[in-house]
């Protein structure tokens, strides 16, 4: 009998052990995306978030609103008020719909392909981008993104 209680009693553990390592403790149940929402004028784009800590340090921080500027006509860029654990690398090629982080603080949606020199942190990529272009347009551009 005791046995047979310790064995419950250890597969309990290890299934608790295992919930606390997976992405359900995130928020996100195992064989889930993590996903984003961006509105950009009356248009929603929904963003699948890279694996890693400044993705989920930017989640962890959303509802946020920001007022991207342009540059260079292929992007938009907003410095956030924390910096997230950027972990740069050489990207090569930009794609329409990449959510990048420069530097540590410095958020950027990219709305034209393009290759660049640049290292980055992804942070996500817009599935569907098709009209990202056009909505983001020039100049200054209010951005919502949230969970």
């Amino acid at each position: 009998m005791l046995r047979v209680y310790l064995k419950v009693l250890l597969a309990g553990m290890l299934f608790a052990a295992g919930n606390l390592l997976s992405p359900a403790a995130s928020g996100t149940l195992a064989g889930e995306t993590a996903t984003m929402q961006i509105k950009i004028q009356n248009h929603t784009f929904t963003a699948v978030l890279e694996d890693n800590p400044a993705a989920q340090a930017l989640a962890n921080s959303l509802p946020l609103t920001a007022k991207m500027e342009d540059l260079n006509a292929n992007e938009k860029y907003y410095y956030l008020s924390q910096p997230l654990p950027a972990q740069p690398q050489a990207v090569h090629r930009i794609q329409a719909g990449d959510i990048m982080l420069f530097g540590s603080d410095c958020l950027v949606l990219f709305y034209k392909d393009f290759s660049t020199p640049y290292r980055y942190t992804r942070l996500a990529r817009i599935q569907n981008p098709g009209n990202l272009a056009a909505l983001a347009g020039e100049g200054t551009v209010k951005v919502e993104f949230k969970k």
